[in-house]
């Protein structure tokens, strides 16, 4: 770690303390690393805040990177308790405007060109001003109006500068937080890194709006911008410019607008179903309604992608819900997940089904998703099982896109508009004249099974003749008990070598008279190596594995899980 690390580590630990984690950074090392602990004024309200609310206040002081950290961690309820996830979700990602000669200047450097030569004007007020990027509306050579997305100046030597701080920092926190399955620090950063490089790279965001055009060519009452790729680049998107207004906030009478929240679900619902791609972020403000009535669907940074089988196994999910069959759910949701432990099947089917019965005792019309979803969620997190990115991002769309319906047409029938996807989805999974379907692909499973189970039993029972065969047994409790025989082991060694020093001390003393200044060398060697190994032993004995991980799930009092 270079110098301005340092310094920009030293910056970050000063504004944790500020926000009442000063004990966590102590705990991890951080302040033995910088030398020395500074004292700090502690922010406004510290105390009477809670955790949640701390942590995301010190997000937003820390800057541009932390607050893109505390978006990314917002989309993750399974790593994170749903206080957490409700306050990060309020982070607001809107900075001061950088001035038009250093756009101007980003558009001559992502486009090789003037910007005289790429467009005919450019609004000199920006439409947008975020941590990453700025928008601009502008109008082509041809005179069609678009919207400029440029990177801001020196943003990606910045980030990178923080990702090489949050490594280090993710490192020394890894090794002192209890829970290093669930909210492991280190893969919390390699997953935001992966994210922040897909979000500075607009060439990425462009395949994904090319992606959406071509799902949503054929249907109507939905339009996706149109990139214009000879005026984008790395750093440059220049998409159509969609006039309108914000969905929610147009004046509509009751059917106009039951009708929009319609076409709204019946296109959530073939993005899930038919197609595997998703918008991960339907917030109010990414619905436009066009002068023409279409509804304009805009900013693709973030996306979902899901497999067939990955929609299959969430149709079943949702109907094993739906007949509150706990067991196929904690079923599921094991098989979904990836745990990092062997959970306890029988009790997470016993919690599971305590939280079907306080959500679905009226008609499914009725169900709160948002809070469904987080309590199903804040189990995974509790048995250690880690839902794929995916999933996560869907259950965050899915409660955006719940709040969207429920203020356009409070009484839409949800269940019924997903109905008939739900059931072409499964239908295919056993259509034999299919070559995608499930039916098929389980035959040629069988197939391929029934051909290699001889050879196979033939392998073990050969094995077990000759006295080849051999079981691989791994526990946590063995792996313990191992560790504890090797400190004995290292410790009586060293007691042993301690008894060789103070014996071999004892005959130098008596037969060697090789004297500096009248004191036994030898003798003095030997007295001072037994000392330094018996320290050394009894401080292992003492000291040894002593300090417990901190437990993050301490952090968290009983007010905050009150609160939800």
């Amino acid at each position: 770690m270079n110098l301005q690390d340092l310094n920009r580590l030293r910056q970050i630990a000063t504004i944790a303390a500020r926000h009442g984690f000063a004990d966590l950074l102590d705990r991890a090392g951080v302040f033995r690393l910088l030398g020395r602990r500074e004292p700090v004024e502690p922010a406004p309200d510290t105390r009477a805040a809670s955790t949640a609310r701390r942590f995301r206040r010190m997000l937003e002081d820390l800057g541009p990177t932390f607050v893109k950290l505390g978006q990314v961690l917002s989309t993750r309820a399974d790593l994170l308790p749903g206080e957490f996830v409700s306050e990060l979700r309020l982070l607001q990602d809107s900075v001061t405007p950088i001035p038009l000669e250093a756009v101007l200047a980003q558009l001559q450097a992502g486009l090789g060109r003037s910007p005289q030569e790429a467009f005919a004007s450019i609004d000199p007020q920006p439409l947008a001003a975020a941590s990453i990027a700025q928008v601009h509306r502008a109008t082509t050579l041809e005179g069609q109006p678009v919207v400029v997305k440029v990177q801001r100046p020196g943003i990606q030597a910045q980030m990178a500068s923080d990702l090489h701080v949050l490594r280090a920092l993710a490192k020394l926190l890894e090794a002192v937080v209890e829970e290093t399955g669930i909210y492991s620090p280190v893969g919390i950063v390699e997953e935001f890194d992966r994210a922040i490089r897909e979000e500075l790279d607009f060439v990425h965001e462009a395949e994904n709006v090319h992606a959406f055009q071509e799902t949503h060519r054929t249907r109507k009452g939905i339009r996706i911008p149109r990139v214009h790729d000879e005026l984008s680049s790395a750093t440059v998107l220049t998409l159509e410019y969609f006039g309108g207004v914000r969905l929610l906030e147009a004046q509509l009478p009751p059917e106009r607008r039951a009708e929009l929240a319609h076409t709204v679900l019946d296109t959530a619902f073939r993005q899930l179903f038919e197609d595997g791609l998703f918008h991960a972020d339907p917030h109010p403000g990414n619905f436009l309604l066009l002068p023409d009535g279409d509804i304009g669907l805009i900013d693709f940074g973030l996306v979902g992608r899901l497999t067939r089988q990955m929609r299959e196994q969430l149709v079943i999910l949702i109907v094993a819900v739906a007949l509150k069959d706990s067991d196929s759910v904690a079923r599921l949701l094991y098989r979904i997940g990836a745990p990092d432990a062997r959970a306890n099947i029988a009790a997470f089917r016993s919690d599971i089904d305590g939280v079907l019965g306080r959500h679905l005792p009226r008609t499914l019309g009725e169900v709160d998703a948002r809070h469904l979803l987080g309590d199903l969620l804040d189990l995974a997190v509790k048995y250690r099982v880690r839902v794929p990115r995916e999933y996560a991002l869907l259950s965050r769309a899915s409660i955006s896109m719940e709040g969207i319906l429920r203020t356009l047409s409070p009484d839409l029938d949800i269940l019924g508009v997903a109905l008939p996807y739900a059931k072409e989805l499964l239908k295919g999974r056993y259509e034999l004249g299919d070559l995608q379907g499930g039916l098929l692909r389980a035959l040629l499973r069988f197939q391929g099974l029934a051909a290699d189970l001889p050879t196979q039993l033939s392998q073990i029972l050969l094995d077990l003749e000759t006295g080849r065969f051999s079981v691989h047994v791994k526990s946590a409790t063995l792996d313990r008990v191992n560790a504890s025989l090797r400190a004995a082991a290292v410790i009586t060694f060293l007691g042993l070598c301690a008894c060789g020093f103070i014996v071999g001390a004892f005959i130098s003393f008596a037969q060697v008279a090789w004297t500096v200044r009248g004191y036994p060398v030898l003798g003095l060697l030997g007295t001072a190596g037994a000392a330094a190994l018996f320290g050394a032993a009894f401080t292992w004995y003492l000291f040894g594995n002593r300090f417990g991980k901190i437990s993050l799930r301490r952090l968290l009092p009983g007010k905050d899980r009150a609160a939800r």
